[in-house]
């Protein structure tokens, strides 16, 4: 059931957003195997990026804008634009959607209320945790109401309960590792509006200074399966000056001249860069 206090999308702007998805199962049935479909598709067809604010005049907090550059402008965005408009168009197809205020917790412990993620349910699915705005996360929607490891897709994922809130975890070499926290308290999108203006301005974060455009690989880019069939970050990430890539075969990582730059944006993500835009000149690393 839709939030009335949230805009709701046309007709043609669902088309034109499931069309970007690649997403043409119809008619639409808000259970999990959907869920599961949608946020695949939007982690490999829609990229987590911050171009506007790195460099350009920054992003408008407003959902409706997200959603237009998503699906008219063939852009991505950072948590705030792709969750926003992913939430809209989950509402549009019959999902419950409730949005979560989340500490980032991957420099350390964290109180501030810095990243926005969703809590997805309908009348066929007990609620689940979707993200597709924290860039290398899980792939796969985790069950709220489920104790112990899950299988994200990307790694086995735990969320593991305390007065804080919620911890999203990933296990690593079995032992879990805490990415956000987070409690079950509906938010509404003004409600991050402070916080979004801050980051993009504030000099002690990374936003305004560090280029970062990533997306998950298509099984026909990841290649062929590893020996041991482990889950692995497999996606693809650009930056100022360097193009990382994950595949089941191995890492191709190499640097990126300027010149170049604007050639390996339009080909991994589909983005035309703005003349406006210079990433040139940059040491940064990821």
């Amino acid at each position: 059931m839709a939030d009335p206090a949230r805009p709701a999308l046309t007709t043609e702007q669902i088309d034109r957003y499931l069309g970007r998805l690649r997403f043409e199962t119809r008619p639409v049935t808000a259970d999990l195997e959907t869920l599961r479909s949608l946020h695949l598709a939007h982690l490999e067809r829609v990229p987590f990026e911050n171009l506007d604010i790195a460099l350009g005049d920054g992003v408008d907090h407003d959902q409706r804008s997200a959603v237009e550059k998503i699906t008219t402008g063939g852009r991505g965005g950072w948590c705030f634009e792709v969750n926003g408009a992913f939430a809209l168009l989950l509402e549009a197809l019959g999902f419950s959607v409730r949005q979560l205020g989340a500490a980032v917790l991957l420099d350390g412990p964290s109180q501030v209320i810095e990243h926005l993620a969703l809590e997805v349910a309908s009348e066929h699915l007990e609620p689940h945790l979707v993200d597709v705005g924290f860039g290398d996360s899980f792939d796969t929607p985790l069950s709220l109401n489920t104790a112990g490891p899950q299988d994200g897709g990307s790694g086995t994922f735990e969320l593991i309960g305390s007065p804080q809130g919620t911890t999203l975890t990933r296990h690593v070499d079995g032992v879990p590792a805490a990415l956000l926290r987070f409690k079950r308290v509906a938010h509404s999108f003004d409600d991050f509006a402070g916080v979004a203006a801050s980051m993009q301005t504030d000099p002690s974060k990374h936003w305004s200074k560090r280029i970062v455009v990533t997306r998950r690989l298509t099984d026909a880019e990841r290649g062929p399966t590893s020996d041991d069939n482990s889950p692995s970050p497999q996606r693809i990430t650009l930056t100022t000056d360097r193009l990382k890539i994950t595949r089941n075969s191995g890492v191709d990582e190499h640097p990126i001249e300027a010149d170049r730059w604007a050639m390996e944006l339009e080909r991994w993500f589909g983005v035309a860069a703005s003349p406006s835009w210079k990433p040139a000149g940059s040491n940064d690393s990821d």
